[in-house]
This record gives structure tokens, C-alpha cells and sequence, in this order.
């Protein structure tokens, strides 16, 4: 509800849902800009409908588009032709389900570049691909330990791609530790956009937790200062010390509420 509603917080264009997660995949009821839309198909593919189409109307003019799937989650719901996929390579329902959809985000993000490169827009934009958490189920997870809700590496660590054609060199990989802190200062530092103030009239600079890592995604630095990045769950009674994790470049400190635990990630 205002002024939590993605129209109260900034954005002038909204298409989706404001729960955490919604209950029905398939020809679901939608909130644009406020008012409850009904839509035809899947929710994944749908999504991605309107950002190209947003696009499409934006192309002449700097824009932000934020497209957050809510894809792999339960209610495990996929197109037919995607979990059949992977249900014939032997797997059980629910991993069946979770493979179609990553491969359904595969091609959802695959027609949104597409469009990009058809629209001469790649070179002009910035896209960012990231997820949130680990896994939400027992399931493959690069050999690391832990899923959704711990805060083990792999509850907090996620992939973070970054394009740019003719700005960032393809292929290039950045093993240094970063968190959502820093994307706000990245993309402001890579569109050169000065740092939101404190005040609507002005005034110092807000202070922000992340830092740009503009420097090392154009090259322009081998690496930054190492620094320690802290992860800890919450609860009805607030910020809890356990569980909770501190992760430096070569380190990740594990509290939790039975023992504490070092581990050399190198």
C-alpha cells in the first residue's frame, strides 16, 4: 500500500505484484500502476512483455527498467513444454519444475537482449543479472554449503553479470567479493549521475554502505580495498547477532546461536 507501492517509492511505471511471492503462475490478476489488470499466460513471460514493451516506448530517452522475475519459487508452476524437459531426464516433480523454469528465465532474457540489439540500443545500455538468495530447496548449488535463509556461502553468494558492449570487455571475470550495497553507486558512477543529497534543496551528499565497482568492470582497476561484508537474519524481534556472517576476501566468520566457525575460502 502507498507510500509502499513501487508508484510511492519512485517508480513511474509499475506492472506486477507487491506481495512476496504471488500464488498463481498462469493468467494471473496483476497490479498496474495501482489498479488490478488481468493477464493472459504465464507470469515469467508476461513480465517480460511489458518491460520490452516499456522499452520500446523509452528508446529515445535515458531510462530504468527494473525487471524482477519471482521465478524459481514455489508454487511450482511451468509451462508444459519446459517441465516435461527435464521430467523425461528423470527428475522428480519439484526439480523438473525449478529447471523449466531457470530455462524459461534463459529465454525471457535472451528476448529482452534481442530486442536491445534490434532497437541499436546494446551499446547504450547497462544490464545487470543477479538473484537474491541461494536455492530455496536441497538442491545442486555449486558445492556450497547452505540455501535460502542461512547465511552460509551458499545462502548469500549469487551470480552478478554485467553487459556493456564497448565499455565492459566480454568474458572478463571479477572474483572480488561485492554485495547489492554496491549497485547503486556502480550504476551511478558508470551513467555519471552525481549521488542522491540529503535534503530535497540539496546539501551534502547521502551516505551510501556500497562502494563503485565502476573500476574494476572497466578495467580501470585490478582491485579495490578488501573490506568485510556482513549478512545476518531477521525475525519479529528485529535484528538477531545469530544466525549471522562476515565475509572478507579470503574469510567468512559464521555465527549462530550453538557455535562460531572460521573458514578459509581460498
Amino acid at each position: 500500500h502507498y507510500p509502499y507501492h513501487p508508484n510511492g517509492r519512485g517508480f513511474d511505471e509499475f506492472f506486477g505484484f507487491c506481495g512476496g511471492h504471488w500464488n498463481n503462475y498462469f493468467d494471473t490478476t496483476l497490479d498496474h500502476n495501482g489498479k488490478p489488470v488481468k493477464t493472459r499466460g504465464y507470469i515469467a513471460d508476461i513480465l517480460t512483455d511489458a518491460a520490452i514493451t516499456f522499452i520500446e516506448e523509452k528508446r529515445n530517452r535515458p531510462f530504468f527498467c527494473y525487471l524482477a522475475y519471482n521465478t524459481p519459487h514455489a508454487p511450482n508452476q511451468v509451462p508444459d513444454r519446459y517441465f516435461d524437459k527435464y521430467k523425461r531426464r528423470g527428475l522428480d516433480d519439484q526439480l523438473a519444475c525449478i529447471y523449466g523454469m531457470v530455462e524459461n528465465i534463459d529465454d525471457n532474457v535472451g528476448r529482452l537482449l534481442k530486442r536491445l540489439d534490434e532497437l541499436d540500443l546494446a551499446n547504450d545500455t547497462i544490464v545487470l543479472f543477479l538473484t537474491d538468495n541461494g536455492p530455496n530447496s536441497d538442491r545442486y548449488n555449486g558445492g556450497m554449503r547452505g540455501r535460502k535463509g542461512s547465511v552460509d556461502e551458499g545462502g548469500v553468494r549469487v551470480p552478478l553479470f554485467v553487459r556493456w558492449p564497448g565499455h565492459i570487455k566480454a568474458g572478463s571475470e571479477i572474483k572480488q567479493i561485492a554485495g547489492h550495497i554496491d549497485l547503486l553507486p556502480t550504476i551511478l558512477d558508470l551513467c555519471q549521475v552525481e549521488k542522491p543529497t540529503q535534503g530535497k534543496d540539496g546539501g551534502a551528499p547521502l551516505p551510501l554502505d556500497g562502494i563503485s565497482l565502476a573500476p574494476l568492470l572497466t578495467g580501470a582497476a585490478k582491485q579495490l580495498p578488501d573490506r568485510t561484508i556482513f549478512f545476518h537474519r531477521t525475525s519479529a524481534q528485529g535484528v538477531q547477532h545469530a544466525p549471522g556472517s562476515a565475509r572478507t576476501q579470503r574469510y567468512r566468520l559464521m555465527i549462530t546461536p550453538k557455535r562460531n566457525d572460521l573458514y578459509d575460502m581460498i
